[in-house]
């Protein structure tokens, strides 16, 4: 078997879609010949817990640790709350923002360098030179965010020369948060000449949206390839879907998502049909901002939520095969068009309709069309999206509302690691 290190900040037990992806790269890699090591920290301070995946680690898969500084540890001792939110990427709206959390966001932009987990990459390259030429590894991969994980890649290779493969499940200095972090001039083109140095240094590129790959190769002309995440054979028994006629959203809500578009339907559908305002329930799966929750608040939407918070990955599918409609909604803004949510493709396996609302040109809008699985609209297609809801109601007055996929396939987490293990073959 051919070995590769993989260099990830995000493993179990950690939460979350950043741990999904690489977790089921190693899980079947073994099955093209193909030996992962993984390389972690051993003390992370992860803003989501999942201990659930722990089960999931392969047993027989080589795990390396090596102590991480974490500025967010610091940090938590002043605000926890607040450390928690910025971490996990829920940054309040400008106005909004604490003394506090302004600091924040000023000293983890122009301070870390890349990102709060700078404080790893030296004593990384150090411990991992070593075990690379005590093992003979040709190649190792990084994964980032936190795209400092890319800087242990760059020194690993130009210290050894290993053939090195760079992932980058979201985009560096393009990514929605970036410009949130009140960089000083300096500091922004600091970011830019990292990433073009990575992008530069490494052999391969690989990323997970069409949108991607061309913003990146007007930065370098390194092969890329796109991989996007997928779905799992999940073993989960068959679920009575909801009573009530839910509206889904999974994962993440962040503020610039605050979809008015969608509140606005809700409130006129609540209205207009009072059958509608006796079934209608929206769940709410995973961290929320308070803008969000305001939003839904100043809409007459209070009641008729059911906000269950953060749960395992093993729930929040449950939920998704349980509930009537699911809900998708990315940030109205052209950086954005490339980001395609980790929880797409467990939705297009759960048979159930999505409604997405996000950018003209997105590149999730073409999964969800493509694989006959919901409806895309942008943020001013008010009525189409007040249609659509109101057939999906009537569908769910009749028993009738599912979805029917086609293609879905080709996003199975196996058939993706396949592509990956042809790239590291062909280093």
């Amino acid at each position: 078997m051919k070995k590769v290190l993989i260099i990830t900040y995000y493993w179990p037990p950690a939460g979350g879609p950043g741990v999904q992806r690489w977790l089921k790269f190693v899980k079947y890699l073994p099955d093209f010949d193909i030996q992962p090591i993984v390389y972690i920290p051993e003390n992370p301070t992860y803003p989501l817990v999942d201990t659930n995946l722990l089960a999931e680690v392969p047993k027989e898969v080589t795990i390396l640790k090596n102590k991480i500084i974490e500025p967010y540890a610091w940090a938590s001792m002043f605000s926890k709350n607040s450390t928690k939110k910025i971490s996990s990427g829920i940054i309040p709206a400008q106005k909004k923002q604490s003394f506090m959390q302004k600091m924040m966001l000023w000293v983890r932009g122009n301070l870390f360098i890349p990102d709060a987990r700078a404080l790893w990459v030296k004593p990384s390259i150090s411990y991992l030179s070593e075990y690379i030429q005590e093992n003979n590894i040709e190649t190792i991969i990084t994964t980032g965010p936190p795209h400092s994980l890319h800087l242990i890649g760059l020194g690993l290779k130009k210290k050894l020369n290993v053939k090195w493969i760079a992932d980058f499940r979201d985009p560096w200095t393009t990514i929605g948060y970036h410009k949130a972090l009140k960089l000083t001039k300096k500091s922004a083109q600091k970011h830019k000449d990292l990433e073009s140095e990575v992008m530069n240094s490494a052999d391969e590129l690989i990323v997970t949206s069409p949108t991607t790959k061309k913003e990146f190769e007007a930065i370098t002309n390194k092969p890329i390839h796109v991989i996007t995440n997928g779905y799992d054979a999940e073993r989960i028994a068959k679920l009575s879907l909801d009573e009530k006629f839910t509206l889904a959203h999974i994962g993440s809500f962040l503020s610039d998502r605050n979809p008015q578009i969608v509140w606005q339907v809700l409130e006129e559908l609540i209205n207009e049909n009072a059958d509608f305002a006796s079934d209608f329930q929206l769940k709410l799966i995973g961290a929320t901002s308070q803008e969000v929750l305001a939003s839904i608040n100043d809409y007459g939407l209070n009641d008729y939520v059911n906000n269950l918070g953060y749960v395992s990955h093993q729930e929040a599918v449950e939920h998704q095969r349980k509930s009537q409609v699911l809900l998708l909604i990315e940030i109205d803004s052209e950086e954005t068009k490339s980001i395609i949510p980790g929880k797409v493709f467990e939705y297009i396996v759960s048979e159930r309709p999505i409604v997405a609302v996000g950018p003209q040109g997105s590149d999730f809008a073409e999964i969800i069309t493509g694989t006959n699985t919901g409806n895309f609209f942008t943020y001013n297609e008010k009525e189409n999206l007040k249609t659509i809801l109101q057939k999906h109601y009537e569908a769910y007055k009749r028993n009738e509302l599912k979805a029917y996929g086609v293609g879905l396939q080709q996003y199975s987490r196996k058939n993706l690691t396949q592509k990956l293990s042809e790239i590291i073959k062909s280093l």
